[in-house]
């Protein structure tokens, strides 16, 4: 879901917006996914309803039709806006579709009150992958059956996160779509945030950080960028004291670590 054109994600959220509101948000996620999922497999389908010289209303009829009783008005609209907007490239159909699949189970998430919990399930749930190889294989592992991988996700969730999180789970584990387990979590994580207006930091520290030190770490974020930071912690006895913290591509690093390393590089210069 990188390098969507503003533009016509702008225009097909506009339309989004106008039908999720009358939407099961549960349901529309779903549907949501299942058409990025065949745009992903037919990819003649895909290259032909992404086609800048096709018009727009013959590729939004083309939609219409194929998907006419078998998801719901406000997929199909999503959908239409989707094929009818121009894209610098055929993927960037699927992508958006997926996007918007997320933004539906956020939605349902946060009527129901459980965005936090998403956020930081889907933050354990990625580490929890990083540390068992074991279990990483059996979700990963392209000759496996789907059904098997999705009844060991209900095994291993069902019951003990939000409903949310496993739909999101259960999609990334089924459609990787070119991506890790691991970078998928987390780009759903950064999209979770996005619908709050705030940013995610990833904070490595060597002990668990108490409640207040975490209130007053992202009272520091919030003032030096200006928006509500979400804070996942990761305790890791490897920094050796201190903590850093990761968000976007920008490090801030405090760690004993992070010290030695910088008194290298100044060394090695």
């Amino acid at each position: 879901m990188i390098g969507l054109s503003r533009t016509s994600l702008a225009e097909v959220e506009e339309r989004f917006n106008a039908v999720a509101g009358s939407a099961d948000l549960g349901t529309l996620a779903d549907e949501l996914f299942a058409i990025a999922d065949l745009l992903d497999r037919e990819h003649g389908l895909r290259r032909a309803l992404s086609d800048p010289a096709r018009p727009a209303e013959q590729k939004a009829q083309t939609v219409r039709g194929l998907l006419s009783g078998k998801v719901s008005e406000p997929a199909i609209a999503t959908a239409e806006a989707a094929v009818s907007a121009k894209w610098s490239r055929a993927g960037d159909l699927s992508d958006v579709l997926e996007r918007l699949g997320v933004v539906a189970a956020v939605g349902e998430a946060e009527a129901q009150g459980k965005l936090d919990d998403v956020e930081d399930e889907l933050f354990r749930f990625g580490r929890i992958i990083a540390g068992n190889p074991e279990l990483r294989r059996a979700l990963t592992d392209a000759a496996a059956p789907e059904d098997g991988k999705r009844q060991l996700l209900r095994d291993l969730l069902d019951g003990k996160v939000a409903p949310t999180t496993l739909r999101l789970v259960t999609q990334l584990v089924l459609h990787p779509r070119g991506r890790s387990l691991e970078s998928g979590l987390e780009e759903y994580g950064q999209l979770v945030a996005q619908q709050r207006q705030r940013l995610v930091a990833v904070v490595r520290s060597a002990v668990e950080l108490s409640e207040e030190q975490k209130r007053r770490l992202a009272a520091w974020l919030k003032s030096s960028y200006g928006r509500d930071v979400h804070l996942n912690v990761e305790v890791d006895p490897r920094v050796l004291g201190g903590f850093s913290v990761r968000i976007g591509d920008e490090i801030i690093d405090t760690t004993i670590v992070g010290r030695i390393e910088e008194v290298r590089r100044r060394l090695a210069g």
